[in-house]
């Protein structure tokens, strides 16, 4: 089987596993990727050993599904429902040497509280496929009634790291940039490969269709005053997601497709 249904602490979620050895987990609680190995068995994700698997607030780790509000920028709820919101598992299956899930989230699964405060009609499809060492996740919006609406939207990607201060990224400035404390910043445009380098791990990635990448570590201060990360984890992961930071209108009818590619090389 190409993928099961599994628990991840106590919440449900699928398991997919490719012919040659690659994993991944996927809650159903926020589509969120909670767990990626390559092939070669290592895990590339980090998840805070403080996080919340129950349900009960958003998972801190993984990949969480930010929709349609990043961060505060805006009037409604932080980084968005999306990734607290039950979603539905709709196809899995092997295609075109990729081992692959659909998960599916409409105005119909929200929590009646949270439907009200987003009067929109809308779809979303996440679709996460890997093979060997590669994982590619995909993200589309549609916008299902009558009316446009603007929306924000990010996969915001924990990449797991020996240790933080021996990270160095480049391909979001002029030259590579490393992390020696707090860092919180929003790149603008950037539609060339990232290549993370952190001791034995290289990952190198590429996203279309978002078209911003945010670095983030929450250093030493804040990452103690986090209740869901473990003491002296902050040094054990970096966020490197693809983003549109800015809310983008959607017509009527209309979609919008964005996608990331990592490869550990």
């Amino acid at each position: 089987m190409t993928a099961v249904l599994t628990s991840f602490g106590e919440l449900p979620a699928v398991q997919l596993t490719a012919p040659d050895g690659a994993q991944a987990t996927i809650t159903l609680y926020g589509a969120h990727l909670v767990s990626w190995k390559s092939a070669d068995g290592r895990e590339r994700l980090f998840c805070s050993t403080r996080s919340a698997l129950d349900g009960s607030g958003p998972i801190r780790g993984g990949v969480p599904v930010i929709f349609p509000q990043f961060a505060a920028r805006g009037t409604g709820m932080r980084h968005g429902f999306a990734r607290v919101s039950r979603w539905r598992l709709v196809a899995s299956g092997a295609r075109d040497g990729e081992t692959f899930a659909l998960f599916a989230l409409t105005g119909s699964d929200l929590a009646p509280q949270t439907a009200a405060a987003w009067p929109h009609a809308f779809a979303l499809e996440l679709r996460i496929a890997l093979r060997a060492d590669e994982l590619r996740i995909s993200l589309e919006v549609v916008n299902t009634g009558t009316a446009p609406f603007s929306f924000a939207a990010a996969l915001h990607t924990y990449y797991l790291v020996e240790q933080i201060g021996q990270v160095s990224i480049k391909g979001v400035q002029q030259g590579a940039l490393a992390i020696d404390d707090k860092l919180d910043r929003i790149y603008r445009d950037v539609d060339g490969p990232i290549t993370l380098s952190a001791g034995s791990c290289t990952l190198h990635l590429k996203h279309t269709g978002f078209t911003d990448a945010v670095v983030w570590n929450p250093g030493a201060a804040d990452g103690a005053a986090l209740a869901d990360l473990g003491q002296g984890e902050y040094r054990r992961f970096v966020c490197i997601e693809p983003a549109l930071v800015d809310p983008v209108p959607l017509g009527a009818g209309e979609r919008w497709h964005g996608a990331a590619l990592v490869h550990a090389g």
